[in-house]
């Protein structure tokens, strides 16, 4: 089975944010300058998280594994968009394209579900906290994360291949700026309801539960914070909790708009901008987020992490 339908130009041209050059030079610094951001905010996080032995927790195991989702999330579409920036041909082939889909897709996934495991973690430890480190094991933690991004991998691979089996005969001018599904259901010649179907099913199977598994985390979490007595422990308890809750209303946000969204009620423009929030400036935020609420983190940072790494 051909995983495309060859064309007479086997090229797909991305057209981008906008045609405007002011715009394009304004565009390329800021997604240059949250690349730049991101890998570094992330790298410096995962150095925190291996170099001080009080970040050796389930939680920044997780957070670690969010981080290289974070990498390679953002590398998987803006070097390209800064490629074509700066090129007349903004053109991608058919497998540079797939893989570019393909590997939005995964961690793209792999961070819901990971988001999710770390909702799990927090209420181990505030309605469980006894048998936190039973429940919370490292083998479990691995099983977790590996089943995380197992399942995304899978999913992405089936959705890409039948995806590409589209016919796409209409036209190779994709209204977007990176190789992502629904712009390609546009541009198909072929009947596309049970490619939108199947990608709506599977967007809710991964999204929605796993949105839901952390709101009724969240909601035992507040049950048991609102039986503490003492403010101070509430605070505490809460302050925990806090980062992983604005990340996850900034990520579930975007994602549910543009994927669980009927298709009649999108818009390209809209589109893209949904994109650039979730796949540039969610990546270059989540450190921060997680670090500025951190003293440990941010102290960890502020140190000279060669000094501190082991001989």
């Amino acid at each position: 089975m051909e995983l495309v339908n060859q064309s007479s130009s086997g090229r797909f041209i991305l057209l981008g944010l906008s045609s405007d050059p002011y715009l394009k030079v304004f565009g390329f610094i800021a997604f240059l300058g949250m690349y730049f951001i991101t890998l570094l905010a992330n790298l410096l996080l995962m150095i925190a998280v291996k170099i001080n032995p009080k970040l050796k927790t389930p939680m920044y195991f997780f957070l670690t594994n969010l981080s290289i989702i974070d990498i390679c999330f953002s590398t998987t579409v803006v070097p390209k968009i800064l490629q074509n920036t700066l090129s007349k041909d903004r053109s991608i082939s058919l497998p540079d394209c797939a893989v570019q889909m393909y590997c939005h897709l995964a961690f793209g996934a792999t961070e819901c579900l990971i988001l999710a495991a770390m909702a799990y973690d927090r209420f181990v430890a505030i309605c469980k906290p006894l048998h936190y480190n039973t429940i919370m094991s490292k083998k479990t933690c691995i099983c977790m994360a590996a089943a995380s991004w197992t399942a995304s991998f899978t999913n992405s691979t089936i959705q890409v291949i039948y995806t590409f089996q589209m016919s796409f005969c209409r036209s190779h001018h994709v209204n977007h700026f990176f190789c992502e599904m629904p712009p390609f259901f546009q541009i198909s010649c072929s009947d596309t309801w049970l490619h939108e179907v199947s990608m709506y099913i599977t967007a809710g199977i991964i999204v929605s539960l796993s949105f839901f598994f952390i709101l009724i985390s969240y909601i035992h979490i507040v049950s048991t914070v609102l039986k503490i007595s003492s403010s101070d422990g509430r605070h505490k308890a809460l302050s925990t909790c806090a980062s992983h809750m604005i990340v996850v209303t900034l990520y579930y946000g975007t994602i549910m708009i543009l994927y669980l969204r009927p298709r009649s009620h999108s818009s390209p423009d809209i589109d893209k901008s949904i994109s650039v929030l979730y796949s540039a400036v969610t990546p270059m935020l989540n450190p921060i987020i997680y670090s500025v609420r951190n003293k440990d983190v941010k102290g960890t940072i502020k140190r000279n992490p060669m000094k501190q790494s082991p001989q």
